[in-house]
C-alpha cells in the first residue's frame, strides 16, 4: 500500500507513450547495412545503448549535454569501435521525429483521464520534442520538467528537485511512476520519493536493479493503489 499521496510524478517515454525500441532497431538496421557491419541490428542497438546511457550519467549540471548531443556523440563513438567514421546526424533524425509524436498506451490515456491529483511529467528528454508530443496528444499536466530544463538526467536528484518545486510539494507527499529501474525507481528512491515501477515488456534496455515500492503492469493499476 502506498503512503498518503498528494501529487504524482510520471515519466513519459515508455510509461505514457510507447518506448523507442522499434524505431531504435530500425535505425540500427540502417546503420548496420550502410556501414557493412558484421553484427545484427539488435546487437548494435545494445552496444549503442550501453555507450548512450553511460554518457547520460556524466552529463549533468555544468557538463550537461542534450539528448540530441548524446545521441550523436554515442553513435559516433560506437561506430568508432568498428573503425567507421560517418555523419551520425541523418540516423538520429528518425529518432527525434519519433520522440515528437510517439504512440501512447491505452492504459495511460485511461489513467490520465481519471486521476485527480496534481501531476508533473518528469522526463529524460529534450524539451522541444517532449512538449510537442504532449501537445499532439492533448495531455494537460500541472507541470512538465525535462532533463534539458533541469540540466540533469534521472536518476540525478536535480530533476526531481525541480519537479518538487514546480508542484510546491515535499518528497514525502509524492509518488513517481516510471518504466526504468535505474532512472525512475533508483532516482526517486534516492530522493526519498515513493516509486512505482511500470514493468512493460517492450523496454529495450535497463541497467538498473533498484527495488520499487510497488510494481504494476498497467497504469490503470496505479489508480487502485492510490484509492486504497
Amino acid at each position: 500500500m502506498l503512503k498518503s499521496v498528494d501529487a504524482i510524478f510520471i515519466d513519459f517515454y515508455g510509461t505514457i507513450s510507447a518506448g523507442d525500441r522499434e524505431i531504435v532497431e530500425q535505425v540500427c538496421a540502417r546503420v548496420v547495412e550502410d556501414c557493412s557491419l558484421a553484427v545484427s541490428a539488435p546487437e548494435f542497438a545494445m552496444r549503442w545503448g550501453e555507450l548512450f546511457f553511460a554518457m547520460l550519467e556524466t552529463c549533468n549540471r555544468d557538463g550537461f549535454r542534450t539528448l540530441h548531443e548524446c545521441e550523436l556523440a554515442s553513435l559516433r563513438q560506437v561506430l568508432g569501435t568498428f573503425d567507421r567514421k560517418i555523419d551520425p546526424a541523418p540516423y538520429v533524425v528518425d529518432l527525434e521525429a519519433y520522440w515528437a509524436d510517439p504512440p501512447v498506451y491505452a492504459d495511460a490515456l485511461d489513467f490520465l483521464a481519471r486521476v485527480s491529483r496534481p501531476i508533473c511529467c518528469v522526463s529524460n528528454a529534450d524539451t522541444a520534442p517532449l512538449l510537442s508530443a504532449i501537445e499532439r496528444h492533448g495531455f494537460t499536466f500541472d507541470a512538465v520538467v525535462s532533463s534539458e530544463d533541469a540540466r540533469c538526467y534521472k536518476p540525478g536528484a536535480g530533476i526531481f528537485d525541480r519537479a518538487l518545486a514546480a508542484l510546491n510539494v515535499s518528497a514525502d507527499q509524492v509518488v513517481h511512476i516510471g518504466d526504468s529501474l535505474h532512472s525512475d525507481i533508483g532516482g526517486a528512491r534516492q530522493r526519498g520519493i515513493q516509486a512505482v515501477w511500470l514493468s512493460r515488456t517492450s523496454r529495450i534496455y535497463d541497467i538498473g536493479n533498484a527495488r520499487p515500492d510497488h510494481s504494476i503492469s498497467l497504469l490503470t493499476e496505479l489508480s487502485q493503489l492510490l484509492d486504497s
